[in-house]
């Protein structure tokens, strides 16, 4: 059963000291490609996670503006989905499968059974999304890896900008895809593990 942290906020210390060294969903496309093959960047992302689990400290990157609109957009988005989709969101910090060896953060949990994860892009990328009409490429690991920690059947995307209707749509399991995702994903952490034991 996967693990659900409640009593952290996303984003505030505690939470960026839990997470540390440990493969999260917004990055997992570093491990595994959209058709399942290893990625490029997995060495890479694997000395970064090294170098976190020496030092017990994550390297947080430089937040742009148009990342801060985003976060503080998203209890507004939020909101709106509960309502176009008459549901509640439950808020929680993070989501560990049950042997902590991977997690996700997602902008909420619906029910038992799903999942949501929010966007806030500039204008003309929402404006794309909705012209496509189809997930965005670029988060299908990102959601299937959210499937995949949580055990959900299902897990909504939303893409949010003001003044303009939300991008909403449902995704489903990939079995295939969450079933490479789990070997390489084990592979990873393996390596990962003799990494940190060779150079701590």
């Amino acid at each position: 059963m996967p693990i659900i942290i409640t009593d952290i906020q996303q984003r505030s210390d505690a939470w960026f000291q839990a997470i540390c060294g440990n493969v999260g969903a917004s990055s997992v496309d570093k491990i595994i490609t959209t058709k399942g093959e290893p990625s490029k960047q997995r060495t890479e992302y694997m000395m970064t996670l090294c170098a976190e689990r020496i030092t017990g400290k994550q390297e947080v990157g430089y937040l742009t503006q148009a990342m801060q609109n985003g976060i503080d957009r998203e209890a507004e988005a939020r909101s709106l989905f509960e309502l176009s989709q008459g549901v509640e969101v439950k808020e929680v910090g993070l989501v560990y499968t049950d042997d902590k060896s991977c997690h996700c953060s997602p902008d909420g949990l619906i029910g038992d059974l799903s999942g949501l994860e929010i966007k806030n892009p500039i204008s003309k990328t929402h404006i794309k999304y909705l012209l496509d009409g189809k997930l965005p490429t670029e988060y299908f690991c990102q959601i299937q890896f959210s499937l995949f920690v949580s055990g959900r059947g299902s897990w909504w995307f939303m893409s949010h900008y003001p003044a303009i209707k939300p991008f909403i749509i449902e995704c489903h399991r990939d079995e295939a895809w969450i079933a490479k995702c789990d070997t390489l994903l084990k592979e990873f952490n393996q390596e990962l593990d003799e990494m940190v034991k060779r150079l701590s």
